[in-house]
């Protein structure tokens, strides 16, 4: 079994801690106690807690960014609009400590607020690809003013979901169920879906539930 190397075991063990019991509260010597080595191993490979986290946040960047590449002239099917909003959600779930302490990570860590930025512009315009494509299908009767609204809601419940979905379970902090998420978003597109396709998405939230 090849060995993991500290510096990922490092990066696993903060992301477990700042998930479970929130960022602001996890300090370097937590993170090296939950390891077993000592804080100047820790300090060998990441200077501070800010290095960390920033560490995390480029992984969360590259897996959001890669999966919100939704291509523009593609016909995209029902089945494939939930898959992304799946794979969505879980990647939510993996780094929620950034959701769910939004507004002071990002004041706290300012080198990052412009690089969120641009993940909220890329995950509307995704949301809006796949609307395009549904609307040029037949599948989506909406007009341009209730698409840009409906995309900003959209990316208002992915952004902000996790958050929600902790102040409902505030007995267990690892509850976040990424179904719950793609149950709603799910309902945010059915009113303007034409009827075969409202059956088709209403069978199908049915099994995030």
């Amino acid at each position: 079994m090849k060995k993991i190397k500290t510096r990922d075991r490092i990066l696993e063990a903060s992301l477990m801690l700042f998930n479970s019991i929130g960022e602001p509260n996890v300090t370097t010597l937590l993170i090296s106690d939950e390891l077993d080595i000592s804080p100047g191993n820790l300090y060998y490979h990441f200077k501070s807690k800010g290095d960390i986290v920033g560490e995390l946040f480029t992984r969360y960047e590259h897996e959001m960014l890669d999966l919100l590449a939704v291509p523009e002239d593609a016909d995209i099917t029902l089945d494939q609009q939930s898959f992304f909003l799946h794979l969505l959600f879980e990647t939510v779930a993996r780094y929620r400590f950034l959701y769910q302490d939004l507004v002071n990570v990002l004041s706290r860590y300012d080198q990052l607020q412009t690089r969120f930025r641009r993940i909220l512009k890329k995950k509307t315009g995704g949301f809006s690809t796949i609307c395009e494509s549904f609307r040029r299908q037949g599948i989506m009767e909406i007009t341009d003013g209730e698409l840009n609204a409906l995309c900003e809601q959209l990316t208002l419940t992915a952004c902000y979901w996790s958050s929600f979905d902790s102040l409902s379970h505030l007995e267990d902090r690892e509850s976040m169920d990424p179904g719950r998420g793609v149950y709603q978003m799910m309902y945010l597109l059915l009113p303007y879906l034409a009827p075969e396709e409202k059956e088709q998405i209403y069978l199908m939230s049915q099994d995030y539930l």
